[in-house]
Order: C-alpha cells, then sequence, then structure tokens
C-alpha cells in the first residue's frame, strides 16, 4: 500500500514528510488504519542522536486506530478491531512475560531494528529502500503493518485519538507513580519534568493518595497545568522545591521523587536523591542520550539513608492489562486525557510539533490523520 510518512534519513536532519510503501500483514501481524498519533520526546531522541539507531527511520510510537487486515495465525484479533499499540510488544511466553513484567518482554531487543517479529524482514519502504520502523511500529504514517504482539484491543467506544495516548506517555507516567514508585496514601512525592509523561506521573500520585504532589518544571504554562492535574505546589528549579520540600515535611523530605524530564542529565540523579527522605525511593525514567554514563550522586547518602535508586520502563506496566484499565479509568472521568493534548497537527506539520515541543508549549502534540494523509 502507498501512502505517507514521517521518515528520518539523518542524524539532526527534520523529518520527511513522503509517500512510503507499506507491506501487507504477514503470518501473525495485522496492518491498523491510524486516527492519530503522539508526539512523544523519545522521538526527537532519534533526531539528536541521544538513542543510537540507523537510518532511514519512520519514527512515531504512541498510537490508535482499526485493524483492516489480518495476517495469517493472527489470534483474538480481526478487522474491525479497535487497538492501541504498545510500543514494547508483549509475547506473553517469555520469562519476564511469565512472570508479569510485559513491560520487559524479550521481544524488546529487536525494538530499533526494524527487523519484523514474524520474519526478520521489513514491512516499509521509501525511495526503494527498507525503512525501520520506530519501535517496530512507526506510527507516523495513517497505516501501520505490526505484529499482533505490539498492539492491545480495545472498546470500540473510547475516541481513538484520546486512546493513543495510553501506547506510552500516559501507561509510562502512570504506571512510574503507581507501580514502580508505589506512591502510598499520605506521601510526599516530586516529579520532575511535567511533560507529556510527568503529568501522567502527577495524575498517578495524586489518584494513590499523595498527600503533597511536587512538580517541578522551568516553564510556566506547564507548572499551571499541572496544578489541573493533581498538583498541589510548583517550583521552577530543583533548588526551590528542595528548600519548599525540607519545610513541607518538617525535614523528611519525599518519599517518592520520579525523574520524568525529557533530556535526563547526570545531575538530575543527584537533584532527586537529595530530595527524597530517607528510605525513600527515586525512579529513573526520563531518558537521555545512549553515551551519557555520568551519574551524579552521593553515595554516602545512598548507603547511610537507605535510598532506593529505580530505574523504570513503560511504567513498569503489562500493556495488556494497564491498556484496557486505564482507558476504563478515562470512561469513569477518573483520569483525565482529553487535557493533555495541547494541539493538534497534520503530519505535514510535525516538525512544526517538535518545535512547539522543544519550546514548551505542549503537554502532548499529536497529530491527527485526515484523508489527505492516506
Amino acid at each position: 500500500m502507498k501512502t505517507k510518512g514521517a521518515v528520518l534519513w539523518g542524524i539532526g536532519e527534520k523529518w520527511s514528510v513522503e509517500e512510503i510503501e507499506v507491506g501487507d500483514p504477514r503470518a501473525g501481524e495485522v496492518m491498523v488504519e491510524l486516527a492519530a498519533s503522539g508526539l512523544c520526546h523519545s522521538d526527537e531522541h532519534l533526531v539528536t542522536g541521544a538513542t543510537p539507531v540507523a537510518t532511514p527511520l519512520i519514527g512515531g510510537h504512541e498510537g490508535a486506530g482499526v485493524v483492516v487486515k489480518v495476517g495469517p495465525g493472527v489470534t483474538g484479533l480481526k478487522e474491525g478491531d479497535h487497538v492501541v499499540t504498545a510500543f514494547i510488544p508483549a509475547c506473553g511466553m517469555c520469562p519476564p512475560c511469565s512472570n508479569g513484567h510485559q513491560n520487559l518482554c524479550d521481544l524488546g531487543a529487536g525494538l530499533l531494528t526494524g527487523q519484523s517479529i514474524s520474519d526478520g524482514s521489513f514491512r516499509v519502504q521509501a525511495r526503494g529502500q527498507d525503512v525501520i520502523q520506530m519501535c517496530l511500529l512507526g506510527t507516523f504514517s495513517p497505516y501501520i503493518t505490526v505484529h499482533q504482539a505490539s498492539v492491545v484491543k480495545i472498546e470500540p467506544d473510547i475516541p481513538l485519538e484520546v486512546a493513543a495516548l495510553v501506547g506510552c506517555g500516559v501507561t509510562t507516567g502512570w504506571g512510574s507513580a503507581t507501580k514502580v514508585a508505589d506512591v502510598r496514601p499520605g506521601e510526599t512525592v516530586v516529579v520532575m519534568g511535567a511533560g507529556g509523561v510527568g503529568m501522567n506521573a502527577v495524575q498517578g500520585a495524586a489518584t494513590a493518595g499523595a498527600k503533597r504532589v511536587v512538580v517541578i518544571d522551568p516553564v510556566a504554562a506547564k507548572r499551571e497545568w499541572a496544578m489541573e492535574f493533581g498538583a498541589t505546589h510548583t517550583y521552577e528549579t530543583a533548588e526551590e522545591a528542595t528548600a519548599a520540600v525540607n519545610e513541607l515535611t518538617w525535614g523528611r523530605m519525599a518519599e517518592k521523587v520520579i525523574i520524568t524530564v525529557g533530556d535526563i542529565q547526570g545531575e538530575n540523579v543527584l537533584e532527586a536523591l537529595t530530595l527524597t527522605a530517607k528510605g525513600g525511593r527515586t525512579v529513573v525514567t526520563g531518558m537521555g542520550s545512549a553515551a551519557n554514563v555520568d551519574v551524579k550522586l552521593s553515595l554516602f547518602e545512598l548507603t547511610l539513608l537507605q535510598k532506593d535508586l529505580q530505574g523504570a520502563i513503560f511504567g513498569g506496566s503489562n500493556p495488556r492489562a494497564e491498556i484496557p484499565s486505564l482507558l476504563s479509568l478515562y470512561q469513569e472521568g477518573r483520569l483525565n486525557l482529553d487535557g493533555l493534548v495541547t494541539t493538534k497537527y497534520a503530519l505535514e506539520d510535525i516538525n512544526q510539533g517538535y518545535q512547539d515541543m522543544r519550546d514548551g508549549k505542549n503537554i502532548r502534540g499529536m497529530v491527527v490523520y485526515t484523508d489527505a494523509d492516506r
């Protein structure tokens, strides 16, 4: 099938919206007509080279749509089903999946190779070349052909533009608070970075019963938005927040600190651990450069105050259970998804969408597909 897609041809270049060829589904695969795709910071890391991956590459890993073709051997999905993409596939059979950690599925080893799960070949071509699909998805196109392990079936009455958000950012942020940080009622929680992931860590912490949800972000508009999603206090810098949290907690500091900045640096870890109470936990959710191996922290405090430094991917969630659960909370009015999308863009305007993200104008930008894109 010929359609459009946003392709990255080299590090530091802009997304090129052009004609691509999307192949039909093979064994275990489905073709999905997408309604929308989120503009996640993780795709920006491809542009900057912070995430090492070959090009050409079609970006996008946060989408929702309708199954339009089904390959042989597919189970549990049929044409017409509504699905959300999961940026980490879940096979259900490997040791991590069997142990309840679908977010660590062994199939994730191939996320940046572009080689399909079913047979190792490629499903997207452009200019006569094979194109890597970001996270084996490539949602910066209105059509994707992906393995059934990479999509989750959802109820048909949920708006697809809203459902797309739980393919990455919402589930990652929410789970970082509710599962990995394990926020408990009455705790003080600090969220560093109030973007598409951080704002959902705020929602998760508030829903889990945190007494205080403190947000740190340099962008004034994001600090204001955070109050709408459950923040109780906001500060521009970690230094300001440290003094305030010390006073608010009578010197005990925050039981949980979640780092959700878009481009994490080594000093962010030290800032977070300084905000963390003895016996507390710092969760590292934000992504940085693969080449950055320098982390600043006080080994003295880490040991003597028994602080916990914990990494997190996909919010520690099992996407096949968590995605429907979060959408159920949305239907019940207990999870704000509509307010997360600050601006909607046409596919042709994707580079403007990412510039707006860099400028701090959006919680989450969203590409919404129309007939002009297909």
